[in-house]
């Protein structure tokens, strides 16, 4: 669990998680304000802390080099804020236990049609386009067909993170769009299942122009990868990242 000011809502997101679905729990605090680290430490959740605020992709790169020191055999991605469905765990790790994906991305764009949709489950309009023409845009860029690349729920195999150097990349939040990028060119298996949207006060959110940057810098790994794949250009990153 990638934490930063999580206080309000872990304990939420802990209660919704299903109890036969994981074997450890760790949180890494990127250097929160609030009483996340306590509240962490009374809900008994190992906790590792950054005495500083390093960024998102940083905070990654903590979670998932401690799930392999510690022999796990799946590690699934779940921010405490509660913005994505815990009940889902399960889900989540089935594809991977079963021999039949190496990656899989919970999608808020495969939706039981039942419960609505992005919108209905309380996504900004504008949020909502600027995802899928993002979305669009690296699919053909990079030669996908993700319905969604910006989720932050996602699940992985040991076997495919030992794979890769994932702390040659990003330290911000492209850390996600990248680390698409270098499993896409190891061939990884990838999975996509639904989960409802969440939007609420305490859900954690990226502002405008940190978001601008964001979009811009998505487009630009999905241009650096249409370069590599076309064989113009290489790209540093994937030569660096894949041992």
């Amino acid at each position: 669990m990638p934490a930063f000011n999580a206080a309000k809502t872990l304990s939420a997101t802990l209660n919704e998680m299903p109890r036969f679905s994981f074997d450890q729990i760790i949180l890494v605090d990127d250097g929160s304000t609030d009483e996340t680290v306590s509240t962490a430490n009374h809900l008994g959740i190992e906790v590792l802390k950054h005495s500083q605020n390093l960024g998102y992709g940083a905070n990654q790169k903590t979670c998932y080099k401690a799930a392999l020191e510690r022999n796990a055999d799946i590690v699934v991605l779940l921010h405490p804020d509660n913005q994505y469905n815990p009940g889902i765990i399960p889900n989540m790790v089935l594809p991977i236990y079963l021999g039949q994906a190496d990656v899989v991305l919970a999608s808020r764009f495969i939706q039981d049609p039942l419960k609505g949709g992005p919108i209905v489950g309380g996504m900004p309009i504008h949020k909502y386009f600027v995802n899928r023409a993002l979305s669009s845009l690296q699919n053909l860029l990079m030669g996908t067909y993700f319905s969604e690349f910006h989720t932050g729920y996602r699940a992985f195999s040991r076997s495919i993170l030992s794979k890769i150097d994932f702390t040659s990349l990003s330290d911000d939040f492209l850390f996600d769009n990248q680390i698409i990028a270098v499993f896409t060119e190891l061939h990884a298996r990838f999975c996509q299942i639904g989960v409802e949207t969440r939007y609420f006060p305490e859900a954690s959110t990226i502002s405008l122009i940190p978001g601008i940057h964001y979009a811009i810098g998505c487009l630009g790994v999905g241009c650096r990868y249409f370069l590599h794949r076309k064989g113009i250009l290489s790209w540093k990153l994937l030569q660096r990242s894949l041992k």
